[in-house]
């Protein structure tokens, strides 16, 4: 017999994001996660501005969440977790928030180690203002502020944010997926798991980035936005954990066996 997974019962209606976008899978793998773990009515999400602000606008679901200034969610979390311990609280954000306009709050958190959990998702430009070039575009692709292709030479090279953070700082967890297949979506629900679980056991920061699809300003359909994703997309920016989860279990077992 088929069996159909009914959906987390705090999402009310369909999404109205572009289609083919990556932002409806990514929410409702976060909200089945959150269902799992029994935080349904004990969450609130500080979010951030831009495509996923149809979140909000669309009244999608019932969930408590505070609208931030551009950027500022990171830093909006931090008050409402320091206020509220007892809650679940997430950022969710896309690529320009998290890593251009809120860089620093954004690395402020992950620097202090604060019982949060950042959602992110990285579809390589400014999605709700038109396109825009953002610090994760891809070399030589197209935007509507790099028509002639992204020159690295003379604006940077993409930022790879939880590759930085687990790096510099100490987070408790850190990883990037995609949901473009069942594997990756079952790849994705595992990590944005342990990034909740590591705030529920009171470890620290934890970030997830989802490498998300903008077919809309890709100027793709979405079958041809997929395989962009995985012919370039995927070659700058790898999945994996980077700090926590199977990396932690394997130091630990590393540092067993050379006791």
């Amino acid at each position: 017999m088929k069996v159909i997974r009914e959906k987390p019962a705090v999402i009310q209606r369909p999404h109205n994001f572009c289609a083919g976008c990556s932002h409806g899978v990514f929410y409702r793998l976060i909200q089945e996660c959150v269902e799992e773990l029994g935080y349904s009515k004990r969450q609130i999400i500080a979010m951030g501005v831009g495509c996923n602000c149809n979140l909000t606008l669309s009244k999608i679901d019932t969930v408590d969440k505070f609208q931030c200034a551009h950027g500022r969610a990171a830093a909006s979390a931090t008050g409402i977790k320091r206020m509220r311990p007892d809650l679940l609280v997430m950022t969710y954000q896309g690529d320009g928030d998290c890593g251009v306009i809120g860089l620093g709050e954004t690395l402020n958190a992950a620097y202090r180690n604060e019982k949060i959990t950042v959602f992110t998702v990285n579809n390589l430009n400014f999605g709700m203002t038109g396109g825009q070039m953002s610090w994760t575009t891809l070399e030589g692709q197209k935007t509507a502020t790099s028509v002639r292709g992204r020159d690295c030479a003379a604006t940077g090279y993409p930022i790879h944010l939880p590759e930085i953070i687990a790096g510099q700082f100490r987070p408790a967890y850190a990883a990037r997926c995609a949901v473009y297949d069942p594997k990756t979506v079952a790849q994705a629900k595992k990590y944005i798991r342990r990034a909740l679980e590591a705030q529920i056991n009171g470890e620290g920061y934890a970030i997830v980035e989802l490498l998300g699809i903008c077919p809309t300003n890709w100027g793709m359909s979405p079958v041809q936005a997929i395989e962009h994703l995985q012919k370039k997309a995927l070659q700058e920016y790898p999945l994996g954990e980077f700090a926590g989860g199977e990396q932690a279990e394997l130091a630990f077992l590393r540092q067993e066996a050379e006791k």
